[in-house]
């Protein structure tokens, strides 16, 4: 079974930065694409960046695109998300994913029963 941990959440200014992790345990994630989906109070969940497992494949929500940077090292089993620019408006909580497919994630939402979540990770931008 594996589980992910993400860490690094926190409460930075807007215009700062954060960097987000998130570790695979339990067995390797070979072949698996990763993310990162997040859901504001109230709002839905929205998928903020995805990398396939070569790495050579990224997509970016728009909301997110110039700002976020998505990088996995399959070594360590564990995924990044670099922050910048941040805006009052990516207060959520962020939630590694990781899935079969890239599809999977940049698709279906997240939302096939393959899909795998880890527990979140609060990120809170003041303004």
């Amino acid at each position: 079974q594996v589980q992910l941990v993400e860490s690094g959440g926190g409460l930075v200014q807007a215009g700062g930065s954060l960097r987000l992790s998130c570790e695979a345990s339990g067995r390797t994630l070979e072949n698996y694409s990763m993310g990162w989906f997040r859901q504001a109070p109230g709002k839905e969940k929205e998928m903020v960046a995805a990398v396939s497992w070569t790495g050579n494949t990224k997509n970016y929500g728009d909301a997110v695109k110039g700002r976020f940077a998505i990088s996995r090292d399959n070594a360590k089993n564990t995924l990044f998300l670099q922050m910048t620019s941040l805006k009052s408006e990516d207060t959520a909580v962020y939630f590694c994913v990781a899935s079969q497919t890239f599809g999977d994630l940049v698709i279906e939402g997240g939302t096939k029963s393959r899909t795998i979540w880890g527990q979140g990770t609060l990120v809170t931008v003041s303004s």
